[in-house]
């Protein structure tokens, strides 16, 4: 048959992003955590475009002379206080004439080196002679040491006083001769002239060689910081359960005060105070939490509907929407003890169903569970007190007849009083005729549009070959397979407005048409799935379990202008993606129905520097802000917003990044983000989407990671390994729509769909054919 093959997408880590953050609005403390992550601590802004040609101009190597002095040399600004005048003893002590004193310290400094001599900053070479013959005061050589050097000749009485002249401090120069007992007149020399900035005072060939390599290796390393990366990894996680679960959120009841430009939500205390939204004008600076302007609501939920009665809750309908066509005969071979027998198809799906009938008559007596079956006609099956109905012929043509059908027969009973007459109903089933696929499932939809949160389980083996929604290939033209995209497609969007979940569940070794078919329960976040008959029991109750908390879900993701959103995916060309719509630093998701691990990613990233007539990327340094809306509709019939806004400050710093960055989300998002573009046919783009972020990864993991972070890596890689290098191997030889435009297999369909609503607790199951 087929190995399955489970990978564990991702695990749930906690790491610094996860951390809570607290802010304060109308007394109440609220917490940003978990329900939107970041995938990194900051918000990368890649180098300018000037920055970046600077970076990469090769560099003139300039030889400089040893005789120039430093160019960041500090000037002395003040004077020193003068020396301690000596005691008479002293004097006598030390008393040399001229000549002794001027022929010995020539003779000390001549001897050392450089770094040794006198510390003076301005020190009056000696001229070897008598004193007649010595240079008057114009005819004075000085010279300036350097810094910090032990002074040798330094005064007896004090060694370690150091007595520095400023330079061009006027302070008055004296000659050796014109000291001592000669007693003659002291003349005082002209001021130095201040020093030029670009001169050293200290000589090159000085510098050690260790400070300058280490330069040059600090200089190489803040280079490489300094390169753009390849990936994106401003990604933003959003657990939609959790942002619906939780109960420390203080309830607003009425319409939120948002701006008319943007739709940004505005703090409702500051309602008379703030006319400008930080969101529109990008120039603001987000709120401190000692600011006294707020420009965006922190953490809120809102009543849209306080006037409206709420609705009973009552518990949700659960149609099974059975084959029985005639394909459903086909047999398999099982053990049973050590005896080989065979069963059908009809036979795997009959006890399947009639399992979760009884465990759900335990656990669940109060819900509805009804069946609908279909082969070459759609019976809506009763109980004691309804009569089955049947649709046939021109009737399964008529959409609207369809519709008034289902709205006209009676719901179901609860479980505890219907389950008896439900059991007989399934063990009477039998195979026959066509398959009625288009049909059945606009009827079970309609029927299970009275209650929003209702579920549609559309169990069959082959394709739809009647006329409304027919998938059959064969001997059809390219208009009737369009009418019957567009079919699914309609039939997707009434689902999802009416809040039905629709799961399809193929049994393995056929061949459905499940790009076509799998549409409809993308769209209404239901599950494509290929089981075999053996683990037709197991699916269901996955499906089953998999509760809907809230109907009519969308996502706004609102960003400064100088942010604007990627959907998603990085590359221009592959910006839109389906089921969201995008204006300008705004952009939506449309989820539908939502479950309690329901997880969605954003992507965004920064502006190009320089572009005229649009806002110019933020600065590094800087913060930004990013506001979060959720629409969404409760079991009651409540219609609720949620709104968070978190703020992360901007850097140009590649090496910050990816030291903080978060593997997880940056996986998911990859995933989800490839797939979504596979699934509409876009192999190329959905190959270079997942290339790019796995280069982002790898130079992440340069850094230091754990083992759980490079095991975690290790099996996305194994999930993603279909879309890098054998997306060939899940599509059809021969497109249908077009010569350009290739259709994925069953297999690749399902694998697919599963990629693009995964979680970080997900286990993906891949399945390879032999």
């Amino acid at each position: 048959m087929s190995d399955v093959i489970t990978h564990s997408l991702l695990t749930l880590q906690t790491g610094s992003n996860s951390s809570l953050n607290c802010h304060c609005s109308r007394g109440f403390a609220y917490v940003v955590g978990p329900p939107m992550e970041f995938a990194c601590g900051f918000v990368y802004v890649p180098p300018s475009t000037y920055q970046r040609e600077v970076q990469t101009k090769p560099q003139i190597a300039v030889k400089r002379s040893a005789l120039l002095p430093p160019p960041n040399r500090i000037r002395p600004r003040s004077p020193p206080p003068p020396p301690p005048a000596p005691s008479p003893e002293l004097q006598k002590q030390q008393h040399h004439s001229p000549e002794q004193r001027i022929t010995e310290k020539c003779f000390k400094n001549a001897l050392l080196p450089p770094f040794m001599r006198s510390q003076s900053p301005a020190y009056v070479q000696p001229i070897p002679g008598p004193p007649s013959l010595l240079p008057s005061n114009s005819q004075r050589l000085t010279y300036d040491l350097p810094k910090k050097e032990p002074d040798i000749g330094s005064h007896p009485w004090d060694p370690d006083y150091s007595y520095n002249i400023p330079e061009g401090s006027g302070e008055e120069m004296k000659h050796p001769n014109t000291t001592g007992s000669s007693g003659s007149a002291q003349k005082s020399a002209p001021a130095l002239p201040p020093r030029p900035s670009f001169m050293k005072s200290c000589p090159e060939y000085l510098v050690l060689l260790p400070d300058s390599f280490s330069s040059s290796k600090s200089s190489s390393s803040s280079s490489r910081s300094r390169e753009p990366l390849v990936g994106n990894p401003n990604v933003i996680l959003v657990s939609l359960g959790e942002l619906i679960s939780e109960e420390n959120v203080f309830t607003i009841e009425g319409e939120p005060t948002c701006c008319s430009q943007c739709g940004s939500v505005l703090d409702s205390f500051y309602d008379n105070v703030v006319n400008v939204c930080y969101f529109c004008q990008s120039s603001l600076e987000p709120p401190t939490s000692s600011s006294a302007t707020c420009l965006g609501c922190r953490d809120s939920v809102f009543l849209l509907t306080p006037g409206d009665k709420a609705l009973a809750l009552t518990d949700t309908l659960l149609l099974f929407c059975i084959d029985i066509s005639a394909s459903m005969s086909i047999t398999s071979q099982m053990l049973e003890g050590k005896q080989p027998i065979y069963r059908s198809r009809l036979q795997f799906v009959q006890e399947a169903v009639l399992q979760s009938v009884r465990k759900l008559s335990e656990t669940q007596p109060h819900m509805r569970v009804g069946l609908i079956t279909f082969n070459n006609q759609v019976t809506l099956h009763g109980n004691e007190e309804v009569t089955s109905r049947f649709l046939r012929g021109a009737e399964l043509i008529d959409s609207e007849y369809l519709k008034e059908a289902a709205f006209s027969f009676p719901s179901p009973q609860p479980l505890s009083r219907t389950r008896d007459c439900l059991q007989r109903e399934i063990l009477g089933l039998y195979e026959s005729g066509a398959t009625a696929l288009g049909p059945a499932s606009l009827v079970a939809i309609a029927m299970a549009s009275r209650k929003p949160g209702s579920k549609v389980i559309i169990c069959t083996d082959g394709k739809a070959n009647t006329d409304l929604g027919n998938l059959e290939v064969e001997g059809i033209d390219a208009r009737t397979c369009l009418s019957s995209t567009i079919f699914y497609h309609d039939l997707g969007e009434y689902a999802a407005s009416q809040g039905v979940m629709v799961s399809v569940l193929a049994i393995e070794g056929t061949d459905c048409r499940l790009d076509e078919l799998g549409r409809l329960a993308d769209r209404t976040s239901g599950k494509v799935v290929i089981a075999s008959p053996h683990e037709l029991y197991t699916e269901f109750e996955e499906i089953i379990e998999n509760r809907t908390i809230a109907t009519h879900c969308s996502v706004t993701l609102l960003l400064p202008t100088t942010l604007p959103s990627s959907l998603g995916l990085i590359r221009t060309s592959a910006r839109c993606v389906k089921g969201e719509r995008e204006a300008g630093n705004r952009v939506t998701r449309e989820v539908g129905n939502m479950a309690s691990d329901t997880e969605i990613t954003f992507q965004f990233g920064a502006r190009e520097h320089g572009s005229q007539g649009e806002v110019s990327a933020p600065v590094a340094g800087g913060r930004v802000s990013v506001q979060l809306q959720l629409r969404y509709r409760q079991k009651d019939g409540h219609s609720m917003l949620r709104v968070l806004t978190a703020d992360k400050e901007v850097t140009d710093d590649s090496s910050v990044v990816l030291s903080s960055l978060f593997l997880a989300i940056i996986q998911l998002n990859s995933s989800q983000a490839s797939a979504a573009l596979a699934v509409r046919g876009r192999f190329q783009d959905a190959k270079s989407e997942g290339e790019t972020q796995r280069e982002l990864m790898e130079r992440a993991l340069e850094y230091d990671r754990s083992a759980e972070d490079k095991l975690i890596y290790s099996k996305w890689l194994k999930t993603m390994e279909p879309i890098h290098n054998s997306l060939q191997n899940y599509t059809r030889r021969q497109s249908i729509h077009s010569d350009t435009l290739q259709s994925l297999t069953d297999m690749g369909a399902a694998l697919l769909y599963s990629m693009k609503n995964s979680n970080r607790s997900i286990s993906l199951k891949e399945k390879h054919q032999h």
